[in-house]
């Protein structure tokens, strides 16, 4: 239990990491330092728009090299008689710099076809795939919705990132986006690009300054958006995977105390069927103390070997369950620590002691001449 909870930990600290670490976001909607904002738990906020950042990387810190914005939608994409559901993603021509990836055929939009709400698309290898096979797409039109776009390139494959299929989706200039697909004049997220780690701070700051000055947020007013850095975020994330271990490792108690409950029954119906030894060994001398000790290391005997053979399954299903993961594409690190498995032996033995003491007593306590007699 232990090693998948750090698996599962891995996992989404490394989809966090994939995105980068010298990335800045700002997402509408106020939010504590410590929490995420109200449009992070799905909630609508209009807040940012796209003049805010076109303003940012005007008016920010030198620090920001790059700025993208997004808006997204699901719906069927249409070529000739072949539908295929997916999401399109509205996005300015900065998106390959700052998500750092590049297109493996035809190109990019531009700047240009940006502003000028070009009806272009360039679309994930996944949907390129699905749509067309080996068939070159460049320069054929697909239909989102009732609004035709022409395909202009073709991006890398790229896999899960950021907790979303990177090749699944499809790029259209987001001013396209929010005025011809969805219908809407706000963007949903802004990531700028910081050309160091050390100067994310500073940039956070820049683009708060920027955005309450066009807000016209005063001086203890509350910001009406959230800038967070994906060292926040890494943070955040570690605090409740942690919380994610726990919660497994109180699952792993419940079963163990359940397993001790077991023994116990299995120790008790001994004592019963090895009466009679119990008074021979008794008759000749054996002590209460020496009963008590032969049963309890019994008990922890049957509990110690349980505990490997369930420590050589659980490395056995750990293994697995990183293979079958990595397999699909994800992060996920094999976890398996020596403190892990010394703690699993360490905690088999304090059961079979724990619930062996009962049964070991009343063995104990049981008078000779009567166990001598017991059929």
């Amino acid at each position: 239990m232990l090693s998948v909870g750090a698996g599962a930990q891995s996992l989404i600290l490394n989809q966090v990491k994939s995105v980068g670490t010298n990335l800045v976001g700002v997402l509408p909607g106020a939010s504590e330092e410590d929490g995420p904002p109200a449009s992070a738990l799905g909630i609508v906020v209009t807040t940012l728009k796209y003049e805010d950042g076109k303003e940012i990387l005007q008016e920010g810190c030198d620090c920001l090299l790059y700025l993208t914005m997004y808006v997204s939608g699901n719906d069927a994409i249409n070529l000739n008689d072949k539908t295929v559901d997916t999401t399109f993603t509205g996005t300015t021509a900065s998106y390959l710099e700052v998500e750092d990836t590049s297109v493996a055929a035809g190109r990019f939009f531009t700047a240009d076809e940006e502003k000028g709400m070009a009806r272009v698309a360039v679309l994930g290898d996944e949907v390129r795939e699905k749509l067309f096979g080996e068939v070159d797409p460049i320069g054929e039109k697909i239909r989102i919705k009732k609004t035709s776009f022409t395909i202009i390139g073709v991006m890398k494959k790229r896999g899960v990132s950021g907790f979303q299929n990177q090749d699944d989706q499809i790029f259209v200039p987001i001013t396209a986006a929010q005025k011809l697909l969805l219908g809407i004049d706000h963007v949903s997220f802004i990531r700028a690009k910081v050309d160091r780690a050390e100067n994310v701070a500073a940039a956070e700051e820049s683009i708060k300054n920027v955005l309450r000055e066009r807000h016209n947020i005063n001086p203890g007013e509350e910001d009406d958006f959230s800038v967070r850095s994906m060292a926040q975020g890494l943070a955040a994330l570690s605090s409740i995977t942690d919380a994610l271990k726990l919660f497994l490792a109180a699952i792993a108690a419940i079963a163990l105390v359940v397993g001790g409950f077991g023994i116990m029954n299995i120790m008790l119906a001994n004592v019963q069927e090895r009466t009679r030894e119990i008074g021979l060994r008794k008759a000749v001398g054996a002590k209460g103390k020496d009963i008590t000790l032969q049963f309890l290391v019994e008990a922890v005997v049957i509990t110690f070997l349980g505990g490997l053979i369930g420590i050589i399954l659980g490395v056995f299903i750990s293994v697995i369950v990183a293979e079958v993961a990595q397999y699909l594409g994800y992060e996920w690190d094999l976890v398996i620590t020596i403190p892990s498995i010394l703690l699993g032996c360490f905690v088999s033995i304090g059961i079979g002691l724990v619930f062996g003491i009962i049964p070991a007593r009343r063995a104990s306590r049981l008078n000779a001449i009567e166990a001598l007699r017991y059929e």
